[in-house]
């Protein structure tokens, strides 16, 4: 599923020459469902969608409040082009939901977001039906949004550090889960300072290990005059003497 989120001074929707929903300040959302969509992702985007911190605080800090912290209105549109592939320069739309089907999945999507929210705050469009959608873009403001895949694998703490003595780490990462990647990389920094200082600890055992037996043998050895054999360098020299007399 994916969802076009853009922070609005007013957007309105209208069918037919007729206007059909309109919202002043708040966000408009243009909504893709996919063919492999079900409640599961319903239910993450409703939550990304309400908890999105696109608005600023009262002291004036950007980023600070979502739509349900202002109490401000949702305009909610249909969009199946959003499931777009490109065959050459000609949009393919195979992914998208059939119309069948993606018209009860987007109702059950708007009654998620009014059972969550305030219903009289949620407006749409009409489904299916050719629209004009106004939108007066306050900032620019464009957040694009992505659920998981189905089946999609959530970060392990197991899987994380697969193996830290060589400080090698395989991440699960997915785009809107930047708070989890700030965790993850915290936790991997804390895991490479551990590695760092148990090595070091191991060293320093090691010296005062050695301290504690005193010099080696090998150090010993070298610091040993070396005796020499002194019958049998007079015996030697004996035989060539003995050589040499005629």
């Amino acid at each position: 599923m994916k969802a076009v989120v853009q922070r609005v001074t007013r957007a309105s929707v209208t069918v037919g020459g007729e206007q059909i929903s309109a919202i002043g300040r708040g966000i408009c959302v243009l909504l893709g469902i996919s063919l492999e969509d079900t409640q599961k992702e319903l239910e993450h985007m409703v939550r990304k969608i309400l908890n999105l911190r696109v608005f600023e605080d009262e002291s004036g800090k950007h980023w600070s409040k979502s739509v349900m912290d202002k109490q401000y209105e949702i305009l909610c549109v249909s969009q199946f082009t959003l499931q777009c592939v490109l065959k050459g320069n000609k949009p393919d739309f195979h992914l998208a939901m059939p119309t069948e089907q993606a018209e009860g999945f987007y109702n059950s999507f708007l009654e998620q977001l009014r059972k969550t929210y305030r219903p009289e705050l949620i407006k749409d469009g009409k489904f299916g039906a050719y629209m004009q959608v106004h939108i007066q873009n306050d900032g620019p403001v464009t957040i694009e949004l992505e659920s998981p895949a189905p089946g999609t694998a959530t970060s392990d703490p197991k899987q994380v550090f697969a193996n830290t003595n060589d400080t090698t780490v395989h991440v699960l990462r997915s785009p809107h889960c930047a708070h989890k990647w700030k965790f993850i990389q915290g936790s991997f920094r804390r895991r490479v300072a551990e590695s760092k200082l148990s090595k070091l600890e191991k060293q320093q055992q090691r010296k005062e290990k050695t301290r504690a037996k005193g010099p080696s043998e090998s150090s010993k050895e070298r610091n040993t005059p070396r005796k020499e054999d002194r019958s049998a360098s007079s015996g030697a020299e004996g035989d060539v003497s003995s050589e040499r007399e005629p």
